[in-house]
């Protein structure tokens, strides 16, 4: 005879749009999976679900209840969510990891009151790696890169390519392979992972590596409210404790982990790959491009009821902290 114990089981379904061997599908997710079923006894599962569409619409498919949980790029929907871009400003501060326990605690602690993710219940926040130059041709000066056609993909990017007087072109990271190997765009500023991710070392024949990287890029992890709301209160205490805070330091480093096997694919392809140092001509004619971009975000901001001044200041104090503690 069967028990008619109730035992009530709850699978979220995780909607992503990189592809499996992405470090968010093969590190990030997984982790987070196995620490959701440890916290909630086994009462809560994570099913993740491939193939979801453009990452512009992973907001909108989590809101309307189409997918429980996703995660995407907030400069895929300009406007909407612009407090968290100050963490994709260039210099200070380039480890993925310290970044974005800065930018969850700095969304918590100065971002959150401005709600600009109404709507979404906010799980973490996370950067990827330093953004650096791939080419097709060879960067010696940053006059080399004026009316050359870049790919960008929204965020604080944008800026840099306007200050950098490039031509922008916008399109999403799975996009970039076949644009750069038919010609249609001459470079790309992404994170070193994607040369291997992406297989951007087949189609490029420069990268050029800025010290503190030239950007990085803020991601939101988030689920439909209504689903969380639904959980027992008791589920909803042990997705939050293995979220937030820890779900962030996992995916920036998981993301900047990926980083060293971009380089490394790319060397064995003979790629030419120059490392700037912090004295480089290139170096130093990229920071004076640069000057004005954290008052620019204030500016931007003046809208948001928040100090941004200081939660910018409070950005990089934390990531320097949080560097230190961890290089202990």
């Amino acid at each position: 005879m069967f028990s008619t114990v109730a035992y009530s089981q709850t699978t979220l379904r995780v909607a992503t749009w990189l592809p499996a061997t992405s470090s968010q599908n093969d590190v990030v997710w997984p982790t987070w999976a196995k620490w959701v079923e440890e916290a909630t006894e086994g009462r809560v599962k994570i099913e993740l679900e491939y193939g979801s569409g453009h990452p512009k619409t992973m907001f909108g498919l989590v809101e309307d209840g189409v997918a429980d949980v996703s995660f995407s790029v907030n400069g895929y929907l300009p406007g909407r969510f612009k407090l968290p871009a100050v963490v994709e400003i260039p210099g200070g501060v380039a480890d993925p990891e310290a970044l974005s326990v800065a930018i969850w605690r700095v969304y918590k602690q100065h971002f959150e009151q401005a709600h600009e993710f109404d709507g979404l219940k906010v799980l973490g926040k996370f950067v990827h790696g330093p953004g650096q130059l791939f080419t097709t041709f060879e960067v010696n000066d940053l006059s080399d890169l004026q009316n050359r056609k870049i790919r960008t993909g929204g965020g604080v990017v944008n800026e840099l390519a306007k200050r950098l007087d490039v031509v922008p072109v916008f399109a999403p990271v799975t996009k970039v392979y076949e644009m750069m190997q038919q010609g249609v765009i001459d470079g790309v500023f992404l994170p070193a992972q994607e040369l291997k991710y992406s297989r951007l070392s087949e189609v490029v024949t420069d990268v050029t590596l800025f010290p503190s990287g030239m950007y990085t890029t803020v991601f939101t992890i988030f689920m439909n409210p209504e689903v969380f709301e639904d959980l027992s209160e008791a589920d909803q205490q042990a997705i939050m404790s293995v979220s937030g805070e820890k779900l962030s330091a996992l995916a920036g480093r998981a993301w900047g982990a990926s980083d060293a096997k971009g380089l490394d694919e790319a060397r064995e392809m003979g790629v030419r790959i120059k490392q700037l140092t912090e004295n480089d001509p290139l170096t130093l004619q990229f920071a004076e491009r640069i000057k004005g971009m954290n008052e620019a975000w204030i500016e931007s901001v003046a809208d948001r009821p928040v100090d941004a001044a200081a939660a910018l200041k409070d950005l990089h104090r934390i990531a320097e902290a949080y560097l230190a503690e961890n290089a202990q």
